[in-house]
């Protein structure tokens, strides 16, 4: 070829419009930071999320926007902070805590139809859109139909399942399946399908699976294959758990293998993360459901294992295979990631595009921050958080104390230094509190009905106020 000729087939090259690419974003509800082999498990087998760990970018510090689930999909959708939202705890129907130290603000009960989403944005640049699974972000009126989504399958109000097995889910779940289907395997089966009839068009797939959350069910099969495989000296040792998480890793197979039928896996961003941490409480037949160590807690509460998750994102050319990045993301930055990419347009959001880190640059961002001024069924207490390079501050609105970790010496924030570094905390709660403000946060006020005892025999609270 010569010089001519070569200049001549670059310039058309350069010339064509660029393939927009395709998007593949996996949710899993409450998959805690150490649930799967790529992050460290040794009970649970994933062996497809290990492969597609070995093909994308590892993000240690990857961090879910809220301790629970409604508030991080809100965040996922918009790339905005739930505080500013005034989205702040998941979405399930009004509560009264008349004994409670502090009385938590009211939340909306929906995403706002004013506020566009990252479907909304896609398909205005011409991708076609589909939510298959978990929405719960709000029920007619506020459905995915309503903020930027083509085709529905099993998203609307439903929080959770009443079963993995058909019929039995169809109670809560408006999802067809045969006798004996389980969830995960059919929402996978209509997602592939998804994959495959969008043809030439690019596509945007919301994946948003209701494994691993509660009931936790899984395969009769698979549950026999981990309960002769469980150990009591490993505190992630639940059959039942660990048959749902091979489900969800066989369901990343598929999608996976779809896009290579088709020939897309090069043309696709795969983005693998969950909603909140795994569940350490005791909420489902008195026992932890997984352990999130070496974090401290789990889903509910403000400590890393409430809100610590595992995050992959493959992008090919762009992301190094195998790459780990170390510099803390959130749930608010996949909006802005994905718009940059698709070259579409979004308002205004608190997230930052996520391009510099997966060219394998560095993000100009100092602080992350979390708000979740509600008490939680797994007995999380009303508090904000702030997380500035490796230190970590709470703020308990119970009684304004704060807590503060160096979270590289201590991730499993162990060692609490706000009395040894009080010029860091106080700084660090200055900053918290000015950010409260700028979103403009509810904050909890005091109860003057507070009764300490009948506090505590009322139990956990099973949902937020609403706003009126």
């Amino acid at each position: 070829m010569t010089r001519r000729t070569f200049l001549a087939t670059s310039a058309l090259l350069a010339a064509q419009p660029r393939r927009l690419p395709n998007i593949v974003f996996i949710l899993i509800d409450d998959l805690g930071w150490t649930d799967t082999g790529f992050n460290g498990s040794t009970y649970y087998e994933t062996p497809n999320l290990d492969r597609l760990a070995k093909s994308s970018m590892n993000f240690v510090n990857g961090y879910a926007a809220h301790p629970v689930c409604s508030p991080t999909r809100a965040a996922i959708m918009t790339g905005k902070y739930p505080a500013r939202l005034r989205l702040t705890s998941h979405l399930q129907g009004a509560h009264r805590l008349p004994y409670s130290k502090v009385i938590p603000p009211p939340v909306r009960l929906q995403l706002p139809r004013e506020e566009r989403t990252i479907a909304e944005a896609l398909r205005d640049k011409g991708y076609r859109t589909a939510c298959i699974g978990k929405w719960h972000l709000g029920g007619e009126g506020y459905l995915p139909t309503d903020q930027g989504f083509d085709v529905v399958q099993g998203g609307d109000t439903a929080g959770s399942t009443s079963s993995f097995f058909y019929p039995q889910w169809k109670s809560k779940i408006p999802l067809e399946g045969a006798a004996g289907d389980y969830l995960t395997d059919r929402l996978t089966t209509v997602a592939t399908d998804f994959i495959r009839d969008s043809g030439q068009q690019p596509f945007f797939l919301y994946l948003a699976h209701f494994a691993v959350h509660t009931p936790i069910e899984g395969k009769p099969d698979l549950v026999t294959k981990y309960a002769a495989k469980s150990d009591p000296t490993n505190p992630q040792n639940y059959p039942d758990y660990a048959a749902m998480i091979q489900s969800v890793d066989e369901s990343v197979g598929r999608v996976m293998a779809a896009l290579d039928e088709a020939k897309l896996t090069d043309d696709t961003i795969v983005i693998f993360t969950s909603d909140n941490g795994g569940v350490t409480s005791r909420e489902w037949k008195n026992r932890p459901v997984t352990s999130n160590l070496p974090l401290r807690s789990g889903k509910g509460h403000c400590y890393e294992g409430g809100i610590r998750v595992p995050l992959l994102i493959r992008y090919p050319g762009v992301t190094k295979p195998g790459s780990k990045c170390l510099t803390p993301i959130s749930s608010i930055d996949y909006a802005p990631t994905l718009a940059e990419a698709a070259g579409a347009q979004m308002s205004v959001m608190d997230g930052r595009s996520l391009m510099p880190l997966l060219r394998g640059g560095e993000l100009d961002r100092e602080e992350l921050y979390w708000y979740y001024p509600h008490y939680s069924p797994q007995l999380g207490r009303p508090a904000a958080a702030m997380r500035q390079g490796e230190w970590k501050l709470i703020l308990f609105f119970e009684d304004s104390n704060v807590e503060l970790y160096n979270l590289d010496e201590d991730p499993g924030e162990r060692r609490e230094l706000a009395a040894r570094q009080a010029i860091r905390a106080n700084d660090m709660r200055e900053k918290l509190e000015r950010w409260l403000y700028s979103v403009r946060a509810q904050l909890p006020q005091d109860n003057p009905n507070y009764d300490p005892k009948r506090a505590m025999e009322a139990g956990p609270p099973m949902g937020p106020l609403p706003v009126k």
